[in-house]
């Protein structure tokens, strides 16, 4: 099906087993997979027709990308997630310190990205960064992997870069780019700064 796949896809991130209650009343993962990537196709498009060299990728940009990809779908898009969550027995953080977390995540590093990187591999360090706290916090019920590759194609696209090759990541190397956002809890953003380097 090739609806579902693009240049923001990983092989083997198909996280979600399970159809989430939905607007549109689907009931079926194909279905619902399809309308999500649809959302997120049409959210990255009208971003890349807003981005301009000031365009500010705070926090607020993050749930932007979340709302515009699924308000049609789920009611909780753009929100912080309610619920506790885990993948591969790793537990996300508890729902409850999101707001403060976020705020931090907001502050300590979002709100030091600068308009402008006279150095390539400041901007393949910064994206990573970036990509594996977001991915870390997981501050979405759903489609959290999705938005982290939107953000890291918009900040490239930003500085004159194309999208990210996030598609040559293979089902064996997934192993490696899931260890690489664990990583974030200790703030150690090397093993994502080389799965990025790989792909930019």
């Amino acid at each position: 099906m090739p609806y579902l796949h693009s240049k923001y896809e990983i092989p083997g991130d198909n996280g979600q087993h399970e159809v989430l209650p939905n607007l549109l009343g689907i009931n079926k993962l194909d279905a619902i997979h399809k309308v999500e990537f649809e959302g997120f196709l049409r959210a990255q498009y009208q971003l890349l027709e807003e981005l301009t060299t000031h365009t500010k990728f705070d926090f607020n940009y993050i749930q932007r990308i979340h709302q515009l990809s699924l308000h049609k779908v789920y009611t909780f898009a753009g929100q912080l997630r309610q619920v506790n969550m885990t993948k591969g027995g790793f537990l996300f953080p508890t729902a409850k310190f999101l707001p403060k977390i976020c705020h931090e995540f907001d502050q300590q590093i979002l709100d030091t990205l600068p308009d402008y990187y006279q150095s390539k591999q400041q901007l393949i360090v910064d994206i990573a960064k970036v990509h594996a706290e977001l991915l870390f916090i997981h501050p979405f019920r759903e489609a959290n992997g999705r938005v982290a590759r939107i953000l890291a194609n918009m900040m490239a696209i930003k500085q004159g870069y194309d999208f990210l090759g996030f598609y040559k990541i293979t089902q064996r190397q997934f192993k490696d780019y899931i260890i690489a956002v664990q990583s974030a809890a200790e703030q150690n953003y090397q093993p994502m700064t080389d799965i990025i380097n790989a792909i930019f």
